[in-house]
């Protein structure tokens, strides 16, 4: 697998099952901060989201959900570097719904697939919009 930030490249000379090891925590850092539900997501649906430095970084920190593509931007930086606390604050179930389809193509695997196992809900909106 090529190194990107959502798989970062092996350290020299580290073993296979290091490498397995390493990808087993990076699941469960995000596995961890999944909500029980996603009728927990009770984010805004309109506005102006501005979110903090721990998760906007590196770069943008305010977006207009109002713009599709502002608005697609802020679901991938909360999935990437949100904590357990901040997606229920900033995300919503239903935007979140809509959203996946092309979401699911601009995250990491990891993510998609913690998300998409997680909730099989996801994983449906994305056969259904096939």
């Amino acid at each position: 697998m090529p190194s990107s930030p959502q798989h970062p490249a092996p350290a020299p000379g580290q073993s296979p099952d290091a490498d397995a090891e390493d990808f087993a925590l990076y699941r469960e850092k995000f596995r961890s901060r999944l909500p029980p539900s996603l009728q927990q997501l009770r984010g805004p649906a309109h506005g102006v989201v501005d979110l903090p430095l721990h998760m906007a970084w590196s770069g943008m920190t305010s977006y207009d959900l109002g713009k599709p593509r502002r608005r697609m931007g802020l679901y991938r930086t909360v999935l990437h570097e949100g904590l357990r606390d901040d997606l229920p604050r900033c995300l919503t179930q239903d935007l979140l719904l809509e959203l996946w389809p092309v979401l699911r193509t601009l995250v990491g695997r990891t993510v998609r697939t913690v998300w998409e196992d997680a909730f099989p809900r996801l994983a449906s909106r994305t056969r259904a919009a096939a």
